[in-house]
């Protein structure tokens, strides 16, 4: 393939050639060469070798200063990550799977991750022997044998994402090894069914992935709660029916993420509902994003997570009797509860993290709630909004209007999302800006000062009072000791405080 020129980094040049006294072979392999012919950047780097890989990775962290992680004693496999002027590169290395580097391309997944070239020789030489320089020019993605997807049912799920991230036809006999494989992911390791279903969801168009997982089969084994959703009824003004409104929930939560982002431009706020959340949160955008940006746990950004919240967020709808509304439409009392739960327990059988697993379930509990849709919010209002979600409201606003834009679709009032824009501002003005006076205002009496002035036992009752004198500050009618205590006392003799 002569004419196929490599776009090879100032520092991989450097970094063959600090490793030219290495004295047996090393390749690069996979995403590294691929990346490389499409002019991608490359952020991490396969290496195989000949000899001990764990080794050659402990060697090359030393070298550059970097640090090492033995990842697989049983496969020989070795982390390196360097610092370099272009960014972190995460260098994976591990000895020959086979006898042979042929043998080991060829026991790959796709024919597009199956090519090499020589470390040690010319980085413009490739080694190419499944065809996979054609099948990425060509657009095609192809397994690399027979059996390589059911030896390992994850590439299928890889094989989706990767043919969504590159723009790929899925080769028909490799479409049918994927439903064939599709079964098997339920005996895989849940990390790394987890660890996949995020990079699915990091695709800067994941329903596209999501929608290709389904038709495949992968998604139900992965998220069977998923699989009853298509063609379960919605009531009016809901556009489609619980399948299609949840993928249209994820795609407008991705939009409005990315309004928001650093990669905004002006095409993508061209829209006029898009439009409006990069003018009417604009002055929040970079608290918004160094949230939206930023990892929960390991690698899983927060972004991936609230896109598998908005996914999941009907699912309870499959468990609940559909019933008539008062305007006689069809509804589904009490499904969010549900929702949340059938959510969470998934999540742990992903082993997905404590603070994620609590984050899904409370945005999928709190995302019908109203606060968008009132005229204009109160101080008060904007404070127990606060107070019931702490600053998951943040990633719960935003999944509110994107469950409005999903639900209503082409359809959306655009006064009724002006009002919702502008209450969102009002919202993380309050969090953002105003916290001290609208969201934890400082205390003006102690509990045991409260206790002391009323003559009152510890127990809920004093809890429930200091809320009380809370709400009185930010609506404006406590600001002292003594009013602290006048407000406690109506409240007790009222009943407000039982």
């Amino acid at each position: 393939m002569t004419n196929v020129v490599l776009a090879w980094s100032d520092f991989i040049l450097d970094f063959s050639d600090a490793l030219g006294n290495v004295p047996h072979p090393i390749y690069i392999v996979g995403g590294a060469v691929r990346d490389a012919i499409l002019r991608r950047p490359i952020k991490d780097l396969d290496l195989v070798t000949a000899e001990n890989g764990m080794a050659l990775a402990r060697r090359i962290a030393n070298l550059f200063s970097g640090d090492y992680y033995p990842l697989d004693d049983s496969r020989d496999v070795g982390r390196a990550i360097l610092e370099t002027q272009e960014g972190r590169l995460v260098i994976d290395v591990s000895g020959l799977r086979a006898p042979d580097l042929h043998g080991d391309l060829a026991d790959r997944d796709f024919t597009l991750n199956a090519i090499a070239v020589d470390l040690h020789g010319d980085l413009q030489t490739l080694i190419d022997p499944l065809g996979g320089v054609a099948d990425l020019l060509g657009k095609t993605l192809r397994q690399c044998a027979s059996a390589s997807l059911t030896n390992d049912p994850i590439r299928a799920l890889r094989g989706v994402r990767q043919s969504v991230q590159f723009g790929l036809r899925i080769d028909s006999t490799t479409m049918r090894a994927m439903k064939a494989a599709a079964p098997l992911l339920a005996q895989m390791s849940a990390e790394r069914v987890r660890d996949e279903l995020i990079k699915l969801l990091s695709l800067s168009r994941p329903v596209t992935g999501l929608r290709v997982a389904q038709a495949v089969g992968l998604l139900g084994v992965v998220l069977p709660e998923t699989e009853r959703l298509p063609g379960l009824p919605q009531g009016m003004p809901h556009l489609y029916d619980a399948w299609n409104h949840a993928l249209a929930v994820v795609d407008a939560l991705n939009d409005i993420c990315s309004t928001i982002s650093n990669s905004r431009t002006d095409e993508t706020a061209a829209q006029f509902n898009l439009g409006m959340v990069a003018i009417g949160l604009d002055r929040f955008r970079a608290n918004l994003q160094q949230r939206i940006a930023g990892n929960l746990t390991d690698d899983r950004s927060r972004r991936a997570i609230i896109l598998l919240a908005a996914l999941l967020h009907e699912v309870g709808k499959t468990l609940v009797e559909p019933h008539s509304s008062d305007d006689g439409e069809i509804a589904y009392s009490g499904y969010a509860e549900i929702s949340a739960q059938v959510a969470f327990d998934r999540l742990t059988s992903l082993r997905f993290s404590n603070s994620e697993r609590k984050l899904v379930a409370s945005l999928i509990r709190h995302q019908a709630d109203d606060a968008l849709r009132q005229e204009r919010l109160s101080p008060l209002q904007v404070y127990r909004f606060w107070r019931s979600t702490g600053e998951d409201g943040i990633d719960l606003i935003l999944l509110i209007l994107a469950d409005y834009l999903g639900t209503v679709g082409h359809t959306y009032d655009q006064q009724v999302w002006l009002r919702m824009v502008e209450n969102a501002q009002l919202l993380l003005e309050g969090l953002l800006e105003k916290r001290r006076s609208l969201v934890d205002p400082p205390a003006v009496i102690s509990g045991d000062g409260l206790m002391a002035a009323l003559g009152l036992s510890p127990g809920p009752v004093v809890r429930d009072l200091l809320e009380v004198i809370r709400e009185g500050q930010v609506d404006g009618q406590v600001h002292t000791f003594d009013d602290a205590v006048r407000r406690a006392r109506a409240a007790l003799n009222n009943g407000h405080a039982e």
